[in-house]
């Protein structure tokens, strides 16, 4: 077990230290934007740095939304075989155009996992992080 649950409590809420632990941990989640009260979600593959998450992408959707309204959430997650657990991190994206800040993104190693053109960085600042464990049983018997 990746970690310990009091009382037999199959859902655990992580710390923030757990949490960034998972999310430093893992190259793919999820990013979801919202423009004129319309949600959108979209795969990634992202890396941590300095406790701020980084992802490329191209012209498109994507950018044009978290332009629009750069308050975003990023959701990436885990399952094995007796136990699984998700991070949600809040914050506000940006898009990289300062060269030095865009020389030390490069320096990090961001590789795309499609081969095509993803000439923008994008920065997520985070406002909140927060985290679960599950471990993976039957549903208990209810009591009468």
């Amino acid at each position: 077990m990746m970690f310990t649950h009091a009382d037999a409590n199959p859902v655990l809420e992580l710390s923030d230290e757990q949490s960034w632990k998972l999310l430093e941990g893992t190259k793919h989640g999820r990013l979801v934007v919202s423009v004129a009260g319309e949600p959108d979600i979209f795969p990634v593959n992202y890396l941590v740095s300095n406790r701020k998450l980084y992802l490329r992408t191209a012209p498109g959707n994507k950018l044009a939304q978290l332009t629009i309204n750069a308050k975003v959430l990023f959701e990436t997650d885990g399952i094995l075989s007796e136990e699984a657990w998700s991070v949600v991190l809040r914050g506000t994206a940006r898009v990289l155009t300062n060269s030095s800040e865009l020389a030390a993104v490069e320096e990090l190693g961001l590789k795309t996992w499609v081969p095509t053109l993803k000439d923008f960085y994008v920065e997520i600042e985070p406002s909140s992080i927060s985290g679960r464990h599950f471990v993976f049983g039957e549903q208990p018997e209810r009591e009468i």
